[in-house]
């Protein structure tokens, strides 16, 4: 019902919303009566408040057309390679037809970002995603709007969660003989499910982890969101944060935890904070401070753009990650794509190099929660593991903004190209990875029972098709 009132509401906002954006737009035109006369610029300045404290936002799109690297701009090509009922995988292809920098970035790392799926869209890591462009071959997970997914593509649970990221992982280790891992806040916890799971059945994991501002261990130094998922029952949450989607959306009928109360949540962490930075945007609006203005915009278009999380996967991460603790205390169990039970096992890596990041002041992820990822990786050798503490960053410091750029980032870069074993030998991986990629297909998919000269034509013509 509460979600059926907000969307009421939302509707008959809307065209109020509208009509003050129209009204801003009067009044801030020089050539109309309106804004000519003398409270024309606050006039103006109040109505486009209004508008943007009344509009709907819609998801954001990253936006990247170019990057500049040694100064020779470099064309971004946005593409899904993957598509599953609640998540896209993004690439972001480089051009350019300048040949030295082409060779450059031909034999560059290959990184996949796994964004969070906690109430903000995958395009919050926009300035992460940019600035790894400059050095890496970029992916990342994309999350869809829950209330989006019909009930006919089923549920969505923390186990599928980490089914899709091993798919993910693959997918870039087909592609490239293997890859670098970075999870940002959430995922860090199911990202080193994922991967842990794959070092124990014996699969290739990741050259690297880089695990930034996550809840390894949500029981050291707690913060006011580990808090209230620590000191609620699970029951209150499935009674006072879960609704059902409304009829007018795809989803109709999917149990959510809605957006427009995951961004209530948000704001209610630091109203103080929220209210000065309007009344801010109000003042440059009538200094006619544009530049400052703007960039309140592109936060907000942001920060206020929200979506719906599937509830059993809401609801699982709560008991798993914040009541429980099933991942350091080594009882979290995962059922597989085909339906097998099995025990995540942090301590069977071996081999993936570990960098953990966090930040001094976050207070999203507190103090350690992050490094403890160490602690349970028992198994990668000391000379894999490294941990960072970006001094004076907040939580979105870490992964977004100048300090991202000039302090964590530099971090990330150095150790990836460290332990980027492909990157080294450019040309040889290009000419080796063909004939074994095309030899573990053939072991992992063998041709149907037919003869042994068929089989080997298949084999033979399999390998001569990848080396093109």
């Amino acid at each position: 019902m509460l979600y059926q009132l907000y969307e009421t509401q939302r509707s008959l906002m809307e065209p109020f919303s509208d009509l003050a954006l129209a009204a801003a737009k009067l009044y801030s035109n020089p050539l109309s009566l309106a804004g000519q006369s003398p409270f024309a610029q606050r006039l103006s300045a109040s109505y486009d408040l209004m508008h943007r404290l009344g509009k709907d936002y819609e998801k954001p799109e990253f936006g990247l057309r170019t990057i500049d690297v040694d100064g020779v701009d470099i064309a971004i090509h946005e593409r899904v390679e993957i598509t599953k009922p609640f998540c896209e995988l993004r690439r972001f292809k480089r051009f350019t037809d300048d040949t030295a920098t082409l060779e450059k970035i031909k034999g560059q790392p290959v990184v996949l970002i796994v964004a969070p799926l906690s109430g903000h869209y995958a395009t919050l890591l926009r300035d992460t995603v940019k600035t790894m462009l400059k050095d890496h071959k970029v992916y990342i997970t994309d999350w869809k709007n829950a209330r989006l997914v019909p009930l006919s593509d089923g549920e969505f649970h923390l186990d599928d969660y980490v089914n899709y990221v091993q798919e993910f992982i693959r997918h870039v280790q087909g592609k490239y003989g293997n890859c670098h891992v970075m999870s940002v806040c959430q995922p860090t916890v199911p990202v080193l499910a994922a991967v842990s799971l794959m070092a124990s059945r014996g699969e290739t994991t990741p050259l690297t982890m880089t695990m930034m501002g996550g809840p390894i261990d949500a029981r050291k130094s707690p913060t006011a969101v580990n808090n209230l998922a620590m000191n609620k029952s699970h029951s209150w949450f499935e009674n006072n944060v879960i609704y059902r989607v409304p009829s007018s959306f795809p989803g109709a009928g999917r149990r959510v935890y809605p957006g427009f109360l995951q961004h209530t949540g948000f704001v209610a962490m630091n109203p103080d904070h929220h209210a000065k930075s309007h009344y801010d945007y109000f003042k440059d609006l009538i200094k006619g401070d544009d530049a400052s203005a703007e960039a309140h915009r592109k936060f907000y278009d942001e920060y206020n753009a929200v979506l719906d999380m599937d509830a059993d996967y809401y609801l699982e991460t709560i008991r798993v990650v914040f009541q429980d603790f099933a991942l350091v205390s080594g009882t979290w169990d995962v059922r597989s794509e085909k339906g097998k039970i099995e025990r995540v096992k942090p301590s069977d890596i071996t081999t993936t190099a570990l960098l953990s990041v966090e930040g001094e002041l976050d207070d999203i992820s507190g103090s350690g929660q992050t490094r403890a990822v160490h602690d349970i990786c028992s198994g990668v050798p000391k000379s894999l593991q490294k941990h960072y503490e970006a001094m004076g960053a907040g939580h979105y410091g870490i992964f977004s903004g100048r300090r991202w750029r000039e302090m964590v980032y530099p971090q990330v870069k150095a150790f990836i190209k460290s332990h980027d074993k492909p990157a080294s030998a450019p040309k040889a991986v290009k000419v080796t990875a063909a004939a074994p990629a095309a030899a573990s297909e053939a072991k992992v998919t063998p041709a149907p029972a037919k003869t042994a000269r068929a089989a080997t034509k298949k084999v033979a013509s399999k390998r001569v098709s990848t080396a093109k």
